[in-house]
């Protein structure tokens, strides 16, 4: 038995990836359980897990809602031989024997770049809406952004980055001004994902669908009507379905024995080999949403 545990079970976005793990259980012919908190509670997850130890599951796949406090649990539960993976939200290494990479910044960075490219006919002005100037996480998609147009795009120019604080009303206002700003801007990319909505509605409002393109990462559901009324383009971010996928696959193919640490590839039923970065699953490049598929995602 499988135990799959979100960090909230009746999350969109984790239902989904739920529908790609039953397929893999179904091709594994091995049992599936699926539960976690009903909200984002780190307490709940780890009593979950209690109970999952207690009934002796053979593997537990878990995204980590807390990653010091889950780790605690799960350590326990490796101690009872019960094979443990992480996915989309890793623990600490010691508590885990894989974690299933949905995407690296490096892959996120190219596609976005690369997809900017496609709908610029390579050259042009663009410009970038990011959450801050600070985070993390922006910081090093911003660093594979800039490394590809460097790499790759002479003809394509920078002209500005905003910082949206998160938030979907700042996002518009800033592609307004920048609209104004730069009268030449082919394209608006946003890297975080309320900054995706916010500036097709700056696009929408200011008549320029079609002539300013709107990309960025975000979630289906966010921009789905601006995707179907031709004023985003793309919507980049994973194939949810395929990450639960491979999670109970690596789940099963641990526990089986037939994935073992220091492995380089491993071969995931219709995903197909996939490689390994020391202990991390990649899932492989990140999932373009468009006009022609997004009707078939709902998260």
């Amino acid at each position: 038995m499988i135990a799959l545990m979100p960090k909230a079970k009746g999350n969109a976005y984790f239902l989904s990836c739920k529908t790609g793990a039953d397929r893999a259980a179904r091709e594994l012919n091995v049992e599936l359980l699926f539960d976690g908190p009903v909200d984002t509670n780190a307490a709940k997850q780890n009593e979950i897990v209690e109970n999952w130890i207690t009934l002796g599951v053979d593997a537990i796949a878990v995204s980590a809602e807390n990653k010091e406090g889950l780790s605690t649990a799960l350590r326990k539960a490796r101690k009872a031989g019960i094979t443990v993976v992480a996915f989309d939200s890793d623990v600490q290494p010691d508590a885990r024997s894989f974690f299933v990479n949905q995407a690296t910044p490096e892959g996120i960075g190219q596609t976005l770049m690369d997809e900017a490219a496609r709908l610029m006919d390579g050259e042009g002005e663009f410009a970038i809406i990011t959450a801050t100037l600070t985070a993390a996480n922006q910081r090093e998609w911003m660093k594979h952004i800039e490394a590809r147009l460097a790499e790759k795009y002479p003809r394509l120019k920078l002209v500005a980055v905003r910082p949206s604080d998160d938030l979907k009303d700042k996002a518009q206002s800033e592609a307004t001004a920048l609209m104004s700003a730069y009268p030449n801007l082919k394209l608006l990319m946003a890297i975080c994902s309320p900054g995706v909505p916010g500036a097709a509605e700056a696009v929408q409002q200011a008549g320029k669908a079609g002539r300013v393109k709107v990309i960025g990462l975000g979630l289906p559901n966010e921009n789905r009507r601006y995707v179907k009324a031709g004023v985003t383009d793309s919507v980049i971010l994973w194939n949810t379905g395929d990450l639960g996928y491979l999670t109970v696959y690596a789940a099963a193919a641990a526990t089986r024995g037939e994935l073992k640490a220091g492995a380089k590839t491993f071969r995931a039923g219709e995903l197909g080999e996939l490689r390994l970065a020391g202990d991390h699953i990649l899932l492989g490049r990140p999932f373009i949403f468009n006009r022609g598929n997004i009707d078939r995602f709902d998260f």
